[in-house]
């Protein structure tokens, strides 16, 4: 079946960027009628770049390394970026943040023995028990356990000096959201949030818990959390800036 087209639209190349060790391919456009470049992100089609006629595309690559985190972040919305991260697979000597530093991937194939991740210094050792063991999935394990531990730990503490409680807690593996509180009382955070930097997290765990007493976004709910976390719009430009990063690591 024949595509329609748009006669002020021409195809005038293709290209390939690498962002943040993703290998993002995208389709240049020249249009008659644009007097501005234009990035286009859409399911299905991936990363378009329509530029005016009188564009030079040896500029395409730099706008692009400026729009890194945009791009990054609207392919994940389009559900993309699990397509990025399908090459890359963690693989030994690969490096993973936790708590925001980065630890290399130590991999160790044990046939007979139990799996497990240790975490040695800046290292995380992983061993692989048996041939059908996936270092993504020990990997997704162990961060899991990780945020059950240390966000339940901090969720008490905050919780404490808010004066709030709640009721339940639960580490999911959302796509589109850090946090959540529902009108129960119950808590829910993203296992990925231990990639992230501790006072980030904490943010994260004071936002929701804010929602125990007020459930909207209203002066009086971020007049709390400025209360208890004062740089609070930091930490979350930080998630907004890193998201599609966070998301695309150790894909299954």
């Amino acid at each position: 079946m024949v595509q329609p087209t748009c006669p002020h639209l021409t195809i005038t190349g293709k290209g390939k960027i690498t962002i943040k060790g993703k290998n993002i391919p995208y389709i240049i456009k020249r249009s008659t009628r644009a007097k501005y470049v234009r990035l286009e992100v859409r399911q299905g089609t991936g990363l378009t770049v329509v530029i005016p006629k009188s564009y030079k595309i040896g500029q395409i690559p730099g706008l692009l390394e400026a729009k890194r985190s945009w791009i990054l972040d609207k392919l994940a919305k389009c559900g993309q970026a699990q397509l990025l991260s399908a090459e890359n697979k963690l693989k030994n000597g690969d490096v993973i943040p936790y708590l925001g530093r980065n630890l290399e991937v130590v991999r160790r194939q044990n046939l007979g023995n139990t799996d497990s991740v240790r975490l040695e210094q800046n290292r995380l050792v992983v061993t692989l028990g048996s041939a059908s063991s996936e270092l993504n999935l020990l990997l997704e394990q162990w961060y899991r356990m990780q945020a059950a531990r240390l966000i339940n730990k901090s969720a008490n503490e905050l919780s404490a000096q808010l004066g709030l409680s709640y009721n339940q807690l639960t580490i999911r593996g959302q796509k589109t959201r850090w946090g959540s509180c529902s009108h129960r009382g119950n808590l829910s955070f993203n296992w990925r949030l231990m990639m992230a930097p501790e006072p980030v997290i904490d943010y994260v765990i004071i936002h929701e818990l804010a929602h125990l007493r007020e459930m909207n976004h209203s002066k009086r709910f971020w007049e709390l959390v400025a209360e208890h976390c004062p740089r609070w719009r930091k930490h979350k430009k930080w998630l907004k800036n890193h998201e599609a990063e966070l998301t695309a690591k150790l894909p299954l």
